[in-house]
């Protein structure tokens, strides 16, 4: 083992920057209220977002009737995922190494023919104000069929366990992680499974066998937030030339455009985003949740409309990191070397 020696010094001359203590060059504005956050912007005409969310963790949606909110004076639209175009969201439509499958992304900013989480957006609503969007969402009338939900991978996978996705293709190709649906003749059994592949190298076995030591163990971790202080919010304005401006709390402003383009069925040249401060992302605010939603209703209100999430609404709908289970085995000689490593993650 090569010997270590901590405190190293690496270098003995002065820099002009490293470490030295800079100005923040946005310090300023923050401590001074100047910066501009997403739920800060303000338009002439804007309206105000709200999103109806499905109550139940699993349920077909089986009619939305929103007359009574439309009725509502005050309220201008309201919109499901009936108003846009659905992809096919079929394997065979997916580019190699895709990483989202544009159906479930744009099903889960708004739900087609399913509810898969207590907390899924069912329908959106804009109204001259937040109190009036609320009171319009109430008047929304959803007929929903309650099915049994699955809470965890173990029952997930067992036989006989409800179907989330009944056209899910089951696969076994790491450039296709993003997930999708059989075709159209694919009659086979339906599965919560959506991916399982391996990477592996040399002779495992071979490298056990020789191991002195074993050790195995097992950890199961448990869905975690960011919690990121600033709600997701998006704001949107389709102008009258066809083209749309967003303005986005997002760590990712092409992705932003990129994925509206595609869900919108806009050329990226007609969509402009513009980044806003962020009161913190940690790698969560590179995907789009409201913002579509605030697009389809400017689209059908001819006005700006501001679509901004709860603290409860961030937690329930937004993207934490998964819960796992990881099963690892290691391998070593009585003098550390490791001979071999094995490791499931589900």
């Amino acid at each position: 083992m090569v010997d270590y020696q901590p405190n190293l010094v690496l270098s003995t001359k002065e820099f002009k920057v490293v470490g030295s203590r800079p100005i923040r060059h946005d310090g300023a504005d923050k401590v001074t209220g100047r910066a501009q956050y997403g739920a800060d912007i303000q338009l002439q005409g804007l309206l105000h977002g709200k999103i109806l969310r499905s109550p139940h963790a699993h349920a077909k949606i089986k009619s939305i009737d929103a007359s009574k909110a439309l009725e509502m004076p005050g309220v201008h639209a309201v919109v499901t995922s009936a108003d846009w175009e659905q992809p096919s969201g079929k394997i065979e439509d997916l580019a190699e190494g895709s990483i989202h499958n544009l159906r479930f992304l744009s099903n889960n900013v708004l739900a087609y023919d399913k509810a898969l989480y207590k907390g899924h957006a069912i329908a959106g609503v804009a109204a001259e104000s937040p109190h009036l969007a609320e009171q319009a969402l109430a008047a929304i009338k959803v007929d929903y069929e309650v099915l049994k939900p699955v809470v965890n991978f173990r029952e997930a996978l067992k036989d006989g366990a409800p179907i989330l996705h009944e056209r899910l293709q089951s696969l076994s190709n790491p450039g296709l992680r993003a997930g999708g649906y059989k075709s159209d003749d694919d009659t086979s059994k339906g599965t919560n499974l959506a991916n399982q592949f391996e990477f592996k190298l040399g002779d495992i076995e071979k490298g056990f066998q020789e191991a002195d030591i074993l050790v195995e163990k097992e950890t199961n971790t448990s869905a975690v937030h960011q919690g990121y202080i600033e709600p997701h919010t998006g704001t949107a304005r389709w102008n009258t030339d066809g083209s749309l401006t967003v303005w986005s709390s997002t760590q990712g402003h092409f992705n932003v455009r990129d994925l509206m383009s595609r869900m919108l069925g806009l050329p990226v040249s007609k969509i402009k985003v513009i980044p806003m401060e962020i009161g913190g992302g940690f790698g969560a605010k590179g995907i789009i949740y409201s913002e579509p939603v605030a697009a389809l209703l400017s689209k059908k209100a001819n006005r700006p409309v501001k679509v901004t999430m709860s603290r409860t609404e961030v937690y329930e709908a937004s993207g934490p990191t998964s819960g796992t289970n990881v099963q690892v085995k290691l391998g070593a000689t009585n003098d550390g070397k490791l001979l071999a490593a094995e490791a499931h993650l589900t």
